[in-house]
């Protein structure tokens, strides 16, 4: 799909692969409502502008369509579902003593503060994402909402250039 095939879409078909990028439905249903958009710079400002002015129970409906670190995707669309393992490739791999470290971590996370730990893992070994786990459980609930909150508009971006390129590199 390219932006000029998204802006054409009737808000309700332009809803769905927006929710796949991000998770939460009022961000899609406002993201579809705002198009068209001139540009791609126009189209992420949107996004970053939206993501930023929604309510925390935004963020914690977004949150809750993510795998936690080292786990796969039950349910949602195939891009949704390939997007998050591609995301964790560097769990996968990890030593056992490793993998053991973040599901004990995920469960104090989630204890914690009543949500997975959501952090963008493109590029980053299952060792850097156990540190930040490590090191997000220190925060308080406020602060760590913030850091969880910019961590999903950093994956949303991510899925946004999926999104839009995922066609041309099939051709």
């Amino acid at each position: 799909m390219n932006l000029e095939e998204l802006n054409a879409l009737p808000a309700a078909q332009a809803e769905a692969p927006l929710l796949d990028c991000c998770g939460s439905a009022r961000w899609a249903s406002k993201m579809a409502a705002r198009r068209p958009f001139a540009d791609l710079s126009n189209f992420y400002k949107a996004a970053d502008s939206i993501w930023q002015n929604l309510e925390p129970a935004d963020c914690l409906e977004a949150f809750g369509r993510h795998p936690q670190i080292g786990e796969k995707l039950a349910i949602g669309p195939a891009s949704a579902r390939q997007w998050a393992e591609g995301e964790q490739m560097g769990a996968r791999g990890a030593a056992e003593n490793v993998k053991t470290k973040l599901a004990q971590g995920n469960r104090a996370y989630r204890e914690k503060f009543g949500y997975i730990f959501i952090v963008c893992a493109t590029g980053k070994s299952a060792e850097e994402m156990l540190a930040l786990l490590d090191q997000r459980l220190q925060n308080d609930s406020a602060h760590e909402l913030r850091i969880a909150a910019e961590q999903q508009r950093l994956i949303t971006r991510l899925r946004l250039e999926k999104l839009l390129t995922a066609e041309r590199l099939s051709q």
